[in-house]
């Protein structure tokens, strides 16, 4: 369900159900939590992607959502968990981005996208409030308006929309061989430079 695969410093994690739109059980958060807080100074990257072609992640796993997932601390967990990491790490987003997914993705320090990919985080008309780090992520990327447009008015946006809004850094053809291909600094100068901009 997460395949874990490391080249040198880079660490690629795969959410690995395309049969379910890749969405996330508990378990699925708890592993990924578990690698992300594991990481040592030996990663300079972290990569999270997903298996297939279409769809990054649905978020919650639908029968664990209405057991209670959808409001489980183990969305904030992982999400703090990246957001704290000293290397870079990257969203490879090999199709589309919904609902709770978008905490990790909002948690990297960078977005890539498929040309095909679509983003929305319909939590209002499913009855709940976002993950509580959610806002405030999004508001810096996109400003505060669009913010509520994505949450509290559901808007669905196609890849070039999120990339002029702000919420995808590149649309490239493969965004995990992208991801692979940037130039990461010493680790040192890289947890300097991310503590440098706000």
């Amino acid at each position: 369900m997460i395949r874990a695969e490391r080249d040198g410093a880079t660490l690629v994690l795969t959410i690995d159900r395309p049969d379910k739109a890749n969405s996330l059980t508990a378990a699925m958060l708890e592993t990924l939590g578990d690698h992300v807080l594991g990481l040592g100074p030996e990663t300079g990257l972290l990569i999270l992607t997903g298996a297939g072609g279409k769809v990054f992640s649905a978020g919650a796993d639908l029968a664990e959502a209405k057991a209670g997932l959808a409001t489980s601390p183990l969305w904030e967990r992982l999400s703090g968990a990246i957001a704290a990491r000293p290397c870079l790490t990257v969203a490879a987003l090999n199709g589309t981005l919904a609902g709770g997914a978008f905490g990790m993705a909002l948690a990297c320090d960078l977005r890539l996208s498929v040309p095909q990919a679509h983003f929305f985080y319909p939590v209002a008309k499913l009855g709940y409030l976002p993950q509580p780090s959610d806002p405030a992520r999004l508001a810096a990327l996109v400003g505060p308006a669009r913010a509520k447009l994505i949450l509290a008015a559901g808007a669905r946006l196609d890849a070039s929309e999120a990339l002029a809004f702000g919420l995808v850094d590149r649309i490239v053809p493969d965004p995990l061989e992208a991801a692979r291909q940037l130039a990461v600094g010493q680790p040192d100068q890289v947890a300097a430079i991310k503590a440098m901009v706000p």
